[in-house]
């Protein structure tokens, strides 16, 4: 509990701040752009053999906002979690001679293997917001997917980017939630962002994004470390650091699995 409270603590006293930041030495309004803090429920996610997925709860205040304009909805607030890059490649199947076979592929450069968005409301609608979500990489369909080497027909990108973010919604890794971050006071909000089961382990990074009247005009970002521990670290740093070791011992698995199973079936 005091983990989820001492981030909260600190936005709450940025929020109480802000107001007596808003006026210069003379006591006379001074133009300050708004600004946006964050925090989370934890740094680190440790994935073990149950582990089933986990909620990250992210908290935020905005400062020097415009009551008016708060108070109207003006303000919208885009939370992102994103895994590691690494390169991706999407194959096409297609019948041949009756046998299904990869015929195409295409890989793309430097893709988050995993993505989770929450924002205050539907912003998909490019009427909603009137900044480049494309120039940003905010939200599943604007993150950049850029193919690597030279493409002979360039009707085929759109064919395997559509295929790649179907894929990744399908298997749990892209994740959206329109609704998913909700203000619990004029000036602090609080956004959930679900840790699907077989999220990948490494550096992720959390951000946040502030519009104003559609316009982006603020962002932080802060790290989130998933680590694997027990036997499943055990196994990827043995598979990682003695590779011939780790094919010999499943190859034994294998063999004695087999060889067990078919004495215990095997008629007489």
């Amino acid at each position: 509990m005091r983990r989820l409270l001492a981030p909260l603590a600190l936005l709450i006293a940025a929020a109480c701040a802000a107001p007596a930041q808003a006026q210069s030495v003379l006591g006379q309004p001074t133009t300050v752009k708004e600004g946006l803090e964050i925090g989370a429920s934890t740094s680190e996610i440790a994935i073990t053999s149950d582990f089933r997925g986990a909620d990250l709860t992210i908290f935020g205040a905005l400062t020097n906002t415009d009551e008016l304009l708060l108070a109207i909805g003006q303000y919208d607030v885009v939370v992102t979690l994103e895994g590691p890059r690494d390169y991706q490649t999407v194959r096409k199947k297609e019948r041949v001679f009756g046998i299904w076979m990869n015929t195409q592929a295409m890989t793309f450069e430097q893709v988050p293997e995993s993505y989770a968005i929450s924002s205050t409301r539907q912003l998909d609608n490019p009427d909603d917001l009137t900044a480049n979500f494309d120039d940003v990489g905010v939200g599943i369909e604007h993150l950049p997917l850029n193919p690597v080497g030279y493409i002979p027909n360039s009707g085929t990108i759109a064919e395997f980017r559509d295929a790649y973010r179907r894929l990744k919604l399908a298997n749990g890794l892209y994740q959206r939630d329109r609704t998913g971050v909700r203000f619990v006071s004029p000036s602090l909000f609080r956004a959930s962002l679900r840790l699907p089961a077989n999220i990948p382990d490494g550096m992720h990074m959390v951000r946040a994004y502030l519009f104003k009247s559609g316009e982006l005009i603020a962002q932080k970002e802060m790290p989130l470390r998933v680590v694997k521990t027990g036997i499943e670290q055990a196994i990827t740093d043995a598979a990682h650091d003695e590779p011939i070791g780790y094919g010999l011992v499943c190859v034994l698995i294998a063999v004695v699995t087999g060889w067990g199973a078919s004495v215990m079936f095997r008629k007489d």
